[in-house]
């Protein structure tokens, strides 16, 4: 399976040290060496960098990581393919336009006789079922909505709708997000933390890094973090329930 790595913040802030770790498990740590990719929202725009080669090989990767782009919300993948070629149009995460705002979207996971029939301008550019679900959720969320985008209270109500009917074809652990909220759904293994006043050091599990947020922050910041496994292993992350889905804002989840 793929791995999953999101951010949202309250502030605009860099994912370096978090990337650091998760980018260990594109062919280092870990098998994952089929691409990566990672999109970062500034403004109403959206940095967006993938590659076919595995992320611990890639000269891009190397950039990202030596790069503070400072942002508040980031969604970050790295590959196994279950499906679709080792190829540029197959790497996550995924950019389609809606609303008049960029969607980002990634998957962790396996679809099986997912075959739903598109009908609206969100067709996929590769082979994978992610971007056919991804395609898919932008299509019905257009549907429902028209031309204007919903209140973030009914655009939740409408993915706790769609998200189960993708989910009931296989493992679905997804991060989406337009730039203002992070949605997130878990399947199988997803965990987060919320780092915030009074900041700590925290270690990586995949390579001997430590910082002390206390000395790079102010009391007034919030980060949380999502991933399909613990980034560190001195803090105590907080498991989904298989089946949850999941809103940030602000760094925050949401009841």
């Amino acid at each position: 399976m793929c791995q999953l790595l999101g951010m949202n913040c309250n502030v605009p802030t860099d994912i370096v040290f978090s990337f650091t770790g998760f980018a260990h498990r594109g062919g280092r740590t870990d098998t994952h060496h089929d691409g990566w990719g990672i999109a970062f929202f500034e403004g109403r725009g959206v940095r967006h960098f993938v590659d076919h080669q595995a992320a611990i090989a890639s000269p891009i990767a190397e950039l990202i990581k030596r790069y503070p782009i400072k942002s508040t919300n980031v969604i970050a993948h790295i590959r196994k393919a279950t499906q679709g070629s080792i190829a540029l149009e197959n790497c996550h995460p995924f950019v389609r336009e809606l609303w008049g705002r960029y969607w980002v979207f990634a998957h962790n996971g396996d679809l099986k006789e997912f075959a739903p029939q598109l009908s609206g301008p969100f067709r996929p550019v590769g082979t994978t079922d992610s971007e056919l679900a991804f395609c898919w959720l932008m299509q019905n969320l257009h549907a429902q909505f028209g031309d204007v985008a919903p209140a973030l209270p009914a655009l939740r109500a409408a993915l706790e709708r769609l998200v189960p009917q993708v989910a009931a074809h296989g493992t679905f652990n997804m991060m989406l997000s337009d730039g203002t909220a992070l949605f997130t759904h878990c399947s199988t293994k997803l965990c987060y933390i919320v780092r915030q006043y009074p900041f700590a050091a925290a270690h990586l599990a995949d390579e001997d890094l430590s910082v002390d947020f206390s000395e790079v922050t102010t009391p007034n910041d919030r980060v949380a973090i999502i991933v399909t496994e613990p980034l560190t292993k001195n803090e105590t992350w907080i498991p989904f329930a298989p089946g949850e889905l999941k809103l940030f804002v602000d760094g925050m989840p949401q009841s």
